[in-house]
């Protein structure tokens, strides 16, 4: 039976469809993690170490710009556990963050889901368990976000996809290190390096297998991420150049390297093209900066391949001044896409006008007789109700203190102060963060969060004039970064992800004995554009269990 509608029914109609139409969500991946203890031997001493579904490094997470990533978590270990997503934003959302100040733990026997979403992102990260020392038992991996189909990448698309999880090793238990903390004592120098779980050598001194495989004329990808605690290490692969192309989330100028410095918490990406005459090639990835040398390598294998690699492994570069020189070689892309289709270089961070200034300057000392480390005299200590659930639940009076560090350091920095360490941000501010360091050892620091524009470094102590050295046009927007011996680092970045979230050194050791804080960042509109409501699933704990759930931001 056929019937006509009148023109104006026709347009409420078709309204009523554009109104409620239902965009399909972004995709979801699923994992389910049981994490336990085991016995792992890759220095050939047994020791203890934290395993993800029997794993030793933990499973590789492979997802794709937008989707949301599901990961429960069954705490089978006999102490508490959370991880963090190292250079994940998770863009209104620090609730996912993983870290003893946005979360409650999870206990013994217990089981909590992550819910993130890789939001506007792409390129290569990490993730690893925050609490305590335990990153140093395992339990660490990979973490890529690849591009949307339809976003142009500046590269063609390699043959296969690696990581490569480089890092300094400990034989002592996590436990044992951090009982040697608390006693006051330093961790002293690592046993060795390990590439994806491997010193590159067997009990017996021989070779062990080839970690991946080329075919000879065909480009592969490597990321390469420093999950270690404390050394930085060179990477380089024998008689092979390596393309840079992405760093920390962002495509960069596309230069060669022989051999590339990767700090604590950095991830690189290359191409490497299998040009040379068919065999095996070590990779290598050796200590710097450090009174001693340790390294591990690795076998990459062209197929068919029953040629043993050269003994003649290159030696690393010595000094910091090749690494300082090399990190000014590195720039961004400005005409490449990242997560979305417009240039990265849309974005011109040199014309912002800059609000603030915080000078944060590293210290070293004793409180009670006992290793502290500090920013601006104040050596960051955890509290039992997590800081973001205090002030989400209004009791921030009650477990921590606003702003005890001022935007300049004290002339006196050589008094340790122990205290909750937050400093409150002003929502989409502009904002300069200098990090001075007047120690002899290279340190690393990250900002959970946020990505940021590393314009300067330069030796001795920083100053106004120093903004002269900036580079304004195309620093490489990224999540960690060094600071040299006697050095200074800045960085500028816009406060515009609203949460708590956390400043640390990468370097573990001082990160566990108070080398962090935390940056808040609150909307005053408390509104869902800006940050999203706690999780139906959120554990709570300490002073907050019991009290009534604040009203929803709409």
């Amino acid at each position: 039976m056929a019937y006509s509608m009148s023109p104006a029914t026709l347009l409420i109609l078709l309204l009523s469809l554009l109104l409620g139409v239902v965009r399909p969500e972004d995709p979801y991946l699923y994992f389910n993690w049981n994490v336990s203890y085991g016995t792992i031997a890759p220095l050939g001493v047994p020791q203890q170490a934290i395993l993800i579904n029997g794993e030793f490094p933990g499973p590789n997470i492979n997802s794709t710009t937008n989707n949301n990533v599901i990961v429960s978590v069954f705490n089978n270990l006999d102490e508490p556990l959370l991880f963090t997503w190292n250079g994940i934003q998770n863009r209104k959302m620090s609730w996912q963050d993983g870290t003893a100040g946005t979360n409650c733990p999870i206990l013994p026997g217990k089981n909590f889901t992550y819910h993130f979403q890789v939001k506007d992102q792409i390129g290569s990260f990490l993730y690893f368990p925050s609490l305590g020392m335990q990153k140093a038992a395992g339990a660490f991996g990979g973490l890529r976000v690849n591009s949307r189909l339809l976003i142009p990448v500046p590269f063609d698309d390699p043959a296969d996809d690696y990581t490569v999880l480089i890092g300094d090793w400990y034989t002592k238990s996590h436990k044992i290190l951090e009982k040697t903390l608390d006693a006051g004592n330093s961790i002293g120098r690592p046993a060795g390096v390990l590439i994806n779980g491997h010193s590159g050598k067997d009990a017996s001194g021989n070779d062990e297998p080839p970690l991946f495989f080329m075919e000879a004329g065909k480009t592969y990808r490597y990321r390469i991420c420093n999950v270690g605690l404390k050394v930085t290490l060179n990477f380089r692969i024998q008689s092979h150049s390596m393309l840079l192309v992405e760093m920390d989330g962002s495509h960069t100028v596309q230069n060669s390297y022989d051999a590339l410095d990767i700090h604590v918490g950095q991830c690189l990406s290359v191409l490497v093209t299998a040009d040379q005459t068919p065999g095996d090639y070590y990779m290598a990835a050796s200590s710097r900066f450090t009174k001693y040398s340790i390294s591990a390598t690795g076998i990459i294998r062209y197929n068919g391949s029953n040629t043993p690699p050269s003994k003649d492994v290159p030696p690393a570069p010595e000094g910091w001044a090749w690494s300082f020189n090399q990190w000014r070689s590195f720039r961004w892309n400005l005409t490449a896409s990242a997560a979305r289709p417009n240039p990265q270089g849309s974005y011109h961070y040199g014309g912002i006008n800059i609000t603030r200034t915080i000078k944060l300057v590293s210290s070293t000392g004793k409180v009670d007789g006992k290793r502290r480390y500090a920013l601006n005299a104040v050596s960051h200590e955890d509290t039992t109700t997590p800081l973001k659930l205090a002030e989400y639940f209004g009791i921030a009076s009650k477990v921590f203190q606003y702003d005890i560090i001022g935007d300049e350091p004290p002339q006196d920095t050589a008094t340790i102060k122990i205290a909750p360490n937050v400093l409150n941000m002003t929502f989409r501010t502009f904002v300069e963060v200098v990090f001075e360091n007047p120690e002899r050892t290279t340190q690393a620091y990250h900002i959970d969060g946020y990505a940021f524009f590393p314009v300067g470094m330069g030796h001795g102590k920083w100053t106004p004039e120093s903004r002269r050295l900036y580079n304004n046009l195309d620093a490489v927007s990224r999540h960690t970064i060094q600071v040299y011996q006697r050095s200074w680092s800045a960085v500028l970045m816009t406060f515009d992800n609203a949460g708590m979230w956390n400043l640390r050194s990468e370097l573990w050791e001082r990160r566990y004995l108070g080398q962090q804080l935390y940056f808040t960042i609150q909307s005053p509109a408390r509104s869902l554009r800006d940050e999203n409501n706690i999780p139906d699933n959120a554990l709570l704990c300490g002073d907050v269990v019991g009290l009534p759930k604040p009203p929803p931001y709409v």
